[in-house]
């Protein structure tokens, strides 16, 4: 992969492609601004400045007083001492992600470090080294600062990183092949390492592009089980949803129209049913209330990304270094809690969908269950008992957590937003969508072979991409090794690109 040039303005889909193994490139002019920036922080030392996290103490220990003797200890104290998490290790392509939108904060100019403690992180992930961090321990305020410690002890020869190779080894061994020294913090710059919402941050990024292309993808799904059943298109006129003016609803629409285009297997509009049950009239309605809360916390996510969020920042004009709170991470928390409100609805019509498909009293000519011979054989029944499952852990993946602060410090960090669980939460939910949407997308697929007719042109190609993956359905066999046959359709945005010539997996239909 070619490399992604980070200079304090960053967007979602960099992020994820660092996060895939894209190298980082720091911008030579940023990096400047960032000298500048640590010549502006160590005149201020040198007179009689009080600086939070330099000349004091951490959190409640503000007011113990730290003299320069002991300000390199200090630092390296601090990853230390907040390396505590626990858990399964974050995936790496987070952990990528995540030091990444760091090093694009800290190039922003206003953290106060030296440039070399940006160039040896991203020396480390340039050459294969994903340092290893456990997912819980953060309280999304003062940032990020468990996963952080662990993210960066290996620049000090400690902690663990993922090799090239895959296997885990020590820091110091990391170094050791990357021919370089453990790095020795000065003032500030264990702080700015650990102090800010980047974890964050980092998984909204990737979010945002695994949503994004869901978006589509669901869309066109759903026009797949209207198609299979049959189902009244005029709920789908552009008329229609223009005169509610919600974007997100009139693009949903557009895409479950243009996803019909050329069908033949619309009812009579004189003689057949008025309207569908609304898991299917109502798609575009529901579908598009998700696409508005994706909005919302795309445009959260995008500020932290090119935010400056750690704690004090320093300015050079005047010179002056203020104590503040960047790192809350409130705004994401409240982001990742309507997400995941989103997903959980998402998955919920679309199970709705897979039950009509398959149950007999509900789908029609269809045969029960999707099955080639009902009785003998149950089909496809059971998929839609575990698309049902994996509604009810969405459900529970839902309660909100940015309300659920607790106190820590000795209350002096007595509001929390507990963002990254809020985060880690949204990864695990989206992961459960994807395997609800695989399983409507496998269902109605089955259903189009059951019950012969043209479908749209773009439902088409839907059918035919399954089929390139999973035969149709002739007799019972595990539907789990269908799901997994299919999960990278949805997962991988190609069906939502169908919708675009341009190849945009996020893209509407014009």
């Amino acid at each position: 992969m070619t490399g992604v040039v980070l200079n304090g303005e960053v967007t979602a889909d960099e992020i994820a492609a660092i996060a895939t193994g894209a190298d980082i490139v720091l911008d030579d002019d940023a990096l400047r601004l960032v000298e500048v920036n640590r010549g502006v922080l160590e005149k201020l030392l040198r007179g009689d400045t009080r600086v939070y996290g330099i000349s004091t103490g951490f959190g409640a220990l503000v007011s113990e007083r730290v003299g320069p003797e002991l300000q390199r200890d200090l630092q390296r104290n601090l990853l230390r001492s907040h390396a505590a998490g626990t858990g399964d290790d974050l995936p790496p392509e987070v952990v990528r992600a995540a030091v990444a939108v760091r090093l694009n904060s800290l190039l922003r100019g206003h953290s106060g470090v030296r440039p070399v403690v940006l160039e040896r992180p991203a020396l480390m992930l340039n050459r294969g080294y994903v340092p290893c961090v456990p997912q819980s321990g953060s309280l999304g305020a003062s940032g990020d600062l468990a996963p952080s410690a662990h993210a960066f002890l290996p620049l000090l020869g400690e902690g663990h990183v993922i090799g090239p190779d895959g296997r885990q080894m020590p820091g110091a061994a990391a170094l050791s092949a990357l021919g370089v020294h453990p790095l020795e913090l000065e003032a500030k710059e264990g702080l700015a390492l650990i102090n800010g919402t980047h974890f964050m941050a980092a998984i909204g990024a990737l979010m945002t592009v695994r949503v994004r292309a869901l978006l589509g993808t669901i869309d066109v799904v759903a026009a797949t089980t209207i198609d299979a059943l049959r189902g009244v298109r005029v709920a789908f006129d552009a008329r229609v949803h223009e005169l509610r003016a919600i974007g997100g609803q009139i693009a949903s629409a557009a895409n479950i129209r243009a996803s019909l285009a050329g069908s033949m297997r619309g009812g009579d509009p004189v003689t057949g049913r008025l309207q569908d049950a609304y898991s299917l009239r109502c798609a575009a309605q529901v579908h598009g209330a998700a696409r508005e809360a994706f909005a919302f916390f795309e445009r959260l996510v995008a500020a932290d990304l090119n935010a400056v969020t750690d704690n004090p920042l320093v300015f050079d004009d005047p010179p002056e270094v203020i104590s503040a709170g960047n790192f809350h991470g409130q705004s994401l928390a409240i982001a990742f809690d309507t997400l995941r409100l989103a997903l959980a609805d998402l998955g919920s019509i679309s199970e709705r969908r897979t039950f009509r498909l398959v149950s007999p009293s509900l789908n029609g000519a269809l045969p029960p269950f999707l099955s080639p011979t009902p009785g003998p054989s149950s089909g496809y029944m059971i998929a839609q008992y575990a698309a049902a499952a994996l509604v009810v852990e969405l459900r529970a993946l839902s309660h909100p957590v940015s309300v659920d602060t607790v106190a820590t410090s000795d209350n002096q960090e007595d509001h929390v937003s507990m963002g990254m669980t809020a985060a880690v939460m949204a990864l695990e939910s989206v992961d459960r969508l994807e395997k609800i949407v695989g399983y409507e997308l496998l269902c109605a697929c089955q259903a189009l072979d059951c019950d012969p007719g043209t479908p749209g042109t773009l439902v088409a190609a839907v059918h035919t991409a399954v089929r390139e993956r999973v035969a149709p359905l002739v007799e019972d066999r595990p539907p789990a090794d269908d799901l997994t046959a299919v999960v990278p359709l949805v997962r991988d945005g190609s069906l939502g690109r169908l919708l675009d010539p341009h190849g945009d997996p996020g893209a509407v239909a014009a």
